[in-house]
């Protein structure tokens, strides 16, 4: 019999609970109105086909909303795509996770106080991407260690994290950043619930055989988790739903993790369970 350990902390953040509410809250007060999320509301492909059966629909360009509402998603929108989707007859439901918007804030005032910026996170993900639209043309995008030894040296500056950054990674790179500047100003932006993961991820998969993460194969915060499994050794794969695991992968195995990123709802994690356990039982 496998024993399943299931992570503390598995399934939505704060953040992504709350976007997911104030989108339904929204659908269902304007049943005949268009409503629209600019890109996916949170990053789980299952989620927004559920939204899209509450009548909202994902779309990818500011130009394909003409009227109804717009729900700004929980990575947040650069302010540029704002300001075109307010110059239009719509009304605007904003979905951005309080800990995204902290770090817009943040950076708006480095801006002020003539900091240069330093964004730590993945240069495509679309939480980045609004971050560096309020940051401004002077700050400079991270990914990796590497990028900071291409780095001139700084009168003064402001460091940011993409909140679901691996927290070892970052410290690292502020650590090598302290070279590059007089005055060096950290912000500690990665939010709790992806540390609190990070941190599971770690102590799980030190005390079973393989792992299972679950989450969009999109989600940054899914594949950290993954990552760092499989750092440790451990074999693991990452799924989307219950019908992705290869029950082969849990052949002669005694203890599985079990493991959902931050944008992963409950019924799935619970669907990965019984297939689990479902498989013993055949």
């Amino acid at each position: 019999m496998i024993k399943i350990r299931l992570a503390k902390h598995a399934g939505f953040c704060f953040g992504v609970k709350r976007a997911v509410n104030l989108a339904l809250k929204t659908a269902a007060a304007n049943k005949n109105k268009k409503i629209a999320t600019l890109g996916p509301l949170i990053h789980n492909p299952q989620v927004t086909r559920d939204l899209a059966v509450h009548g909202i629909i994902d779309v990818t360009k500011p130009q394909m909303v003409r009227s109804g509402i717009v729900i700004v998603c929980s990575h947040g929108m650069h302010p540029l795509v704002l300001d075109k989707i307010k110059r239009k007859r719509v009304a605007i439901v904003d979905a951005t996770c309080p800990f995204v918007r902290k770090i817009e804030m943040i950076v708006k005032k480095l801006k002020r106080e003539n900091y240069t910026i330093i964004i730590v996170g993945d240069k495509k993900h679309p939480e980045v991407k609004a971050i560096t639209g309020y940051a401004g043309k002077k700050s400079i995008l991270i990914e990796d260690t590497q990028d900071v030894g291409r780095l001139p040296r700084f009168k003064k500056l402001g460091v940011v994290a993409q909140t679901t950054q691996s927290v070892e990674k970052y410290e690292k790179i502020c650590r090598e950043l302290m070279g590059k500047t007089d005055h060096l100003k950290v912000f500690n932006t990665i939010c709790d619930a992806t540390q609190k993961r990070q941190e599971e991820a770690v102590h799980l998969a030190r005390k079973v055989e393989k792992m299972i993460v679950i989450g969009g194969y999109d989600s940054a915060n899914t594949k950290r988790l993954a990552k760092l499994s499989q750092e440790l050794g451990r074999p693991t794969v990452h799924i989307e739903q219950a019908r992705d695991l290869d029950l082969e992968f849990l052949k002669n195995t005694q203890s599985v993790g079990v493991l959902a990123g931050a944008s992963t709802p409950d019924w799935i994690i619970s669907d990965v369970i019984a297939r689990i356990k479902k498989m013993e039982e055949s």
